[in-house]
């Protein structure tokens, strides 16, 4: 059985923890089409009173997945799980943390309600010190999931029984990492950082639980290039440090700093990289320098563990076999990433847009906004201090003209809570209020791709179906261009199952390479464009327009991967 058993987030780094991965006993109900999610704790505390589990689950694996142990790919509507784990009382508080469960979950230590979260894609935790008793104590966990309700955001996952065209397997329950943390009364909080790479400084705001001495020190390589201490602090409070040398975050190279920070009892590690974002014009600049994303799609999708990686190394090996190919970073699609997986792209220096999982809400539904910006924010507070992220998008193709309210105030929130990175308010399709205009364009016909781009750099007009459809929506008035979908060149390796995918007629490699590379050179070679972003890195379940197989293998001839790096790595006219 493989556990998931490194530290899940590098981010907050505490030396008192305990993983709690691993197997739990389990329960699970299939779907019934009378369910209805639980107001209270009253569904939590009868199953566990009745104490009924049929089976061992492998967590942080949902029971979808064959890492689990359980693959059973229904819709599930109710997943149980219980763990004994033996502890002692202490002073310190202790926190029951759950990097990711769908969607609603209930927890229940020894018998009594701890907490409830509802959400599918954002950690949270509940500190759960008074329920603890020395010796053996029993923790329980029940995810309610209906990804058919309309005001459950699903993502990619089928609403129909099996997967279809790009909706792929669902997951129920818990599928991040479950984590138990020993945090000192007076302790640090949260904390966000505020990197100016041109004075070379960083602001510091923190938020400290109690009264106490308060010290911060930052290293670069393990030497001291910064440090602020203040005596008898607490509650809200910002510092700036000055950085006796700069060492710049940049595709390729993380360069990131280490921090400690130390305030009372609780001592916390973390890191950060040092950049600055700009718009400018028709560029996106990273330090005052326009960089050209050179960007692919990741859904974060795997064959055995379905939304969860099965090691780091799965994490990892994607961002290389992405970088290989002379990309510099991904669109994170219709999904809240791992920790982990973001630390990876931060320490490799691999630019990645932020998204959420919109895909399944009714827009039209009043409660709709209310439930979306709660789940959004917790996702971008977070993941704010990766440096990695380099902007954010809260929505992926929003179609129907009733969501142009809900849009427009996730926008304004994501401003609000984050200044510092642009924000696209929905990819692709229709546009309410957006920092940059991006557009999705699967168009197979090279002339006629590169003709309608060409268009755009001498009469500053673009092409679009679906204004032409609908003309009544947001037209281009200006400023940053990025075709954050394109391509989908369809390539089955395996003839044996019944897949989908763009670019059908595509015969050859040699085909598909010269398709490739016309579509790529149109936009490389296009001045005022920003970046470009391609359908896919890899292909999912039945979905067969990656650039590597489900599984990472390669479905090319080393010429073929040789001629993408080289299409890729060239120097972009907006640069």
């Amino acid at each position: 059985m493989k556990i998931r058993d490194e530290y899940p987030n590098p981010q907050f780094v505490r030396e008192n923890w305990l993983n709690l991965n691993g197997q739990w006993d389990f329960g699970y109900r299939k779907a019934d089409g009378d369910f209805e999610f639980s107001k209270d704790e009253s569904k939590a505390l009868s199953i566990f009173r009745q104490g009924i589990y049929t089976d061992k689950i492998n967590v942080p694996f949902c029971p979808q997945s064959e890492l689990s142990g359980i693959a059973d790919t229904d819709f599930i509507n109710l997943a149980y799980y219980r763990k004994i784990v033996n502890l002692q009382k202490t002073d310190s508080l202790i926190y029951l943390h759950i990097g990711a469960a769908d969607y609603l979950t209930t927890i229940l230590v020894n018998g009594k309600p701890a907490g409830r979260h509802k959400g599918g894609y954002s950690s949270f935790e509940f500190e759960i010190s008074e329920y603890i008793i020395d010796g053996d104590n029993e923790i329980f966990i029940l995810c309610e999931d209906n990804e058919k309700d309309l005001l459950v955001p699903s993502g990619k996952q089928s609403m129909e029984p099996k997967s279809h065209a790009c909706e792929y397997t669902r997951t129920t329950g818990i599928w991040q990492t479950v984590y138990l943390e020993y945090v000192p009364k007076t302790h640090i909080e949260t904390f966000y950082f505020y990197p100016d790479a041109k004075s070379s400084s960083i602001k510091i705001s923190a938020a400290l639980v109690g009264n106490s001495d308060f010290e911060c020190e930052i290293y670069y390589e393990n030497h001291k290039v910064g440090k602020f201490s203040k005596a008898d602090l607490s509650g809200e409070t910002d510092f700036n440090i000055s950085l006796t040398e700069k060492h710049l975050w940049q595709p390729g190279n993380g360069r990131l700093y280490d921090v400690v920070m130390r305030f009372g009892e609780d001592t916390v590690r973390t890191y950060f990289g040092l950049r600055d974002i700009a718009l400018d014009g028709y560029k996106f600049l990273l330090n005052g320098k326009s960089v050209f994303q050179r960007l692919v799609l990741d859904q974060g999708f795997y064959p055995k563990g379905i939304y969860t990686s099965e090691s780091t190394d799965d994490m990892i090996n994607d961002i290389e076999i992405s970088i290989a190919l002379g990309f510099n970073g991904a669109r994170l699609h219709q999904k809240v990433f791992e920790p982990l997986f973001l630390y990876y792209c931060d320490k490799m220096g691999y630019m990645v847009w932020g998204e959420y999982a919109n895909w399944g809400l009714d827009y039209s539904n009043e409660s709709a906004v209310d439930i979306y910006l709660e789940q959004w924010g917790e996702a971008i507070k977070r993941d704010f201090n990766h440096p990695s992220i380099i902007g954010w998008c809260p929505f992926n193709e929003t179609w129907e003209y009733e969501s142009d309210r809900i849009v427009l105030a996730l926008y304004e929130y994501t401003k609000k809570v984050d200044s510092t990175r642009p924000c696209i308010d929905t990819s692709g399709n229709f546009h309410v209020k957006t920092d940059i205009y991006d557009i999705h364009d699967y168009n197979g016909d090279v002339d006629f791709f590169k003709k309608n781009f060409d268009r755009f750099m001498t009469d500053n007009e673009l092409y679009e179906h679906v204004l032409i459809d609908h003309p009544g929506r947001q037209k281009y008035t200006g400023g940053p261009v990025f075709v954050s979908e394109y391509g989908g060149i369809r390539w089955v390796s395996d003839k044996s199952i019944e897949s989908w995918g763009y670019g059908e007629d595509v015969k050859t490699e040699d085909e598909f390479a010269d398709r490739y590379e016309g579509l790529t050179n149109a936009l490389l070679q296009n001045y005022k464009m920003m970046g470009f972003c391609y359908t896919q890195l890899y292909d999912v379940e039945q979905e067969q327009n990656g650039l590597y197989t489900y599984e990472r293998k390669k479905k090319f001839s080393d010429d073929i991967y040789e001629k993408i790096r080289k299409i890729n790595s060239q120097k972009a006219a907006i640069e």
